[in-house]
């Protein structure tokens, strides 16, 4: 009973912070046009960049989430932030301009933090290379300690990834507060009463590789599920 205990609260610690943030963006999703008059999140990360002289730096629309990509120097929003006027999408916008700043004065940390991603990149994909292996070796070996070798490697691999996240969480919250916040507060950009939302949603978005990297931590749990079969 106390270990079903221990594994629920675990899966609680593991997934509250993915539903927190995706509670909070969605929240402040509405109302959609509340920033109409001043454009959408790809019109602010527009006009930002121009004003922090940084023509260079492209924004796009992605569907694969939005971030900043050092690579292509691009600032990238997904659908509803690139196209929307509410408040979560001028917000993300400013956070991964944020990004862009920290690109183009070159901070270490940021620069550290780039290298760690590409790391813990390359970790995941193994451990999930691995992971696919472990039945096929126990199937063909019919050894069990390599089995639990190859699940181990996988388990490990996959856990950098999470641990890579959480050490390079001061990258992001400099993204959002020290970067984002002033660059909103400076222009005027935030309506009487969302400065204390505006902080919820940068602090969401700080968050955000954190809590798409404890849901894999979910997903290897059912990988180990199937296994154990």
């Amino acid at each position: 009973m106390f270990a079903i205990a221990i594994i629920v609260l675990l899966l609680v610690v593991i997934a509250v912070p993915g539903v927190w943030v995706k509670h909070v963006l969605k929240k402040y999703s509405e109302p959609a046009d509340r920033y109409r008059q001043q454009g959408s999140g790809a019109e602010l990360a527009r006009h930002l960049l121009d004003q922090l002289d940084l023509q260079q730096i492209a924004v796009e629309v992605t569907p694969t989430g939005d971030h900043y990509d050092p690579q292509a120097k691009a600032v990238r929003l997904t659908q509803d932030k690139y196209d929307g006027c509410s408040l979560t999408a001028i917000t993300v916008a400013a956070h991964e301009v944020g990004h862009a700043i920290q690109d183009a004065r070159n901070e270490a940390l940021f620069r550290n933090r780039q290298r760690l991603a590409a790391f813990a990149a390359r970790g995941q994909k193994i451990g999930s290379a691995l992971m696919l292996a472990a039945p096929v070796v126990m199937l063909i070996t019919r050894a069990p300690g390599m089995t639990f070798l190859f699940l181990g490697a996988a388990i490990a691999s996959m856990l950098v990834g999470t641990l890579v996240h959480l050490s390079t969480l001061p990258v992001e919250f400099d993204a959002s507060f020290n970067k984002a916040l002033p660059l909103l507060q400076a222009g005027n950009y935030l309506h009487d009463g969302d400065l204390p939302h505006a902080n919820r949603i940068l602090r969401a978005a700080a968050l955000t590789y954190v809590a798409a990297s404890l849901a894999s931590l979910l997903n290897l749990g059912r990988w180990l599920a199937v296994l154990r079969r």
